[in-house]
């Protein structure tokens, strides 16, 4: 059964779940392999991406969450 809180391939945030670690970027796409994360253990790399009208998506392996700057990710066409 499929996670209602699920968009796409990527969770989003869920107070109280979720860690609360939060990273602004400038682009709408993402590399995490979890490095940065708690404990840094790493996880394989993959490649998030922030949809149109939202300004964030989290890590479903490592529940980071990357949220979009103010004005930033217009240009993104990968």
């Amino acid at each position: 059964m499929r996670d209602a809180k699920q968009t796409g391939y990527a969770p989003k945030p869920t107070p109280g779940v979720t860690p609360s670690q939060r990273i602004e970027v400038t682009s709408r796409r993402i590399p995490c392999d979890g490095e940065i994360g708690v404990g840094g253990l790493g996880h394989p790399r993959i490649w998030l991406k922030i949809a149109e009208g939202e300004s964030e998506v989290c890590c479903p392996y490592c529940s980071i969450t990357y949220v979009l700057q103010p004005g930033s990710g217009g240009g993104d066409h990968h």
